[in-house]
């Protein structure tokens, strides 16, 4: 059974202890972090605590990285080189080049490299990727990630912290890449970091339009599928996925009653992240052939630093993906 430790004990690496001590495919084994108040953390849940995470490290199989961005890198090259599995909250890192050596470094050394994007594990996106196909082809999507419930993060702006989720949920349940992006962001609270910002994907036969924000009174995760067929409303906090028979023509309209599908069966995403990441570590450790899944993750990472690039350079950019 993979013996894991969690690197950073804020509030969202709390979350991480709590799922990976509640798990039977683990053996939580301890918490790193350099404030030593976070020992009592540690006494919690009856694990070690180390000041520095290197030292942790000859105890362990594999870390969670729940550190500053700013952070990933050094620390996640650190672990890959000392043969340890690897899951890194998002983004894996800010700069293209430096996730791209993480990933060849994981690939050299045989080991697992994942990245924290945990939209991929709510039963809702999972279940439109399944519908999609039967919905008709996409008119238009459009989706929000906001709120101002918490201080704004003072590492990255809201097109890193919140556009990146719904991003990568774009990537996941779509089977083609966007043409082209353009991105509008505003500066109000700081000159370093956009507080808001609204980035259009071009897919070609579709658009979709991402509103991100720090600043709106309302807390909303969600997303709006436009079909031919059906309409289909995604609430990713509350977990509820709205479906709307609807078919458009310039002759008449045909529209059925709104339904809840049935099929969503509330679920804890982090925890399943978490459950998914011990059990291919537990797979690869007995020799089974694991897909190494942090690759596709730097798609998420280029589209997010082409945004940036698209607002300040205020213009369309086309996109050279390979």
């Amino acid at each position: 059974m993979v013996k894991i430790g969690v690197i950073g004990g804020g509030k969202w690496g709390q979350n991480h202890l709590k799922d990976l001590s509640r798990m039977s495919s683990c053996r939580l084994i301890a918490l790193a972090d350099s404030d030593e108040t976070k020992k009592s953390l540690a006494e919690k849940y009856s694990i070690l605590h180390f000041s520095n995470y290197k030292d942790m490290l000859p105890h362990v199989d594999a870390v969670t990285i729940v550190t500053p961005t700013t952070t990933h890198y050094e620390i996640a090259k650190h672990c890959l080189e000392q043969g340890k599995h690897v899951l890194v909250e998002k983004p894996l890192c800010f700069e293209e080049d430096k996730s791209n050596e993480l990933v060849n470094l994981a690939k050299q050394k045989r080991l697992l490299l994942s990245v924290g994007y945990v939209f991929r594990f709510n039963p809702l996106v999972k279940r439109l990727k399944e519908l999609l196909p039967e919905i008709g082809p996409i008119q238009y999507i459009s989706g929000r990630y906001i709120h101002s419930s918490v201080p704004p993060r003072k590492d990255s702006g809201v097109v890193f912290n919140l556009g990146v989720h719904l991003i990568d949920t774009l990537n996941y349940v779509l089977s083609h890449q966007p043409k082209s992006i353009y991105c509008k962001n505003i500066n109000n609270l700081s000159p370093m970091n956009e507080d808001s910002a609204m980035i259009q994907l071009d897919y070609g036969n579709f658009l979709a339009t991402i509103e991100t924000s720090c600043c709106h009174p309302l807390k909303k995760r969600d997303l709006w599928i436009i079909a031919t067929k059906e309409k289909i409303y995604l609430d990713l906090l509350d977990q509820i996925m709205i479906r709307y028979p609807l078919l458009v023509s310039e002759e008449k309209t045909v529209s059925k009653e709104p339904i809840r599908d049935p099929v969503i069966e509330k679920g804890s995403p982090l925890f399943e992240e978490l459950w998914h990441f011990c059990t291919i570590c537990n797979d690869k450790m007995t020799g089974k052939e694991v897909q190494n899944e942090s690759e596709e993750n730097i798609l998420t990472t280029k589209l997010c630093n082409l945004a940036l690039q698209s607002a300040q350079e205020n213009r369309i950019i086309n996109l050279k993906l390979d």
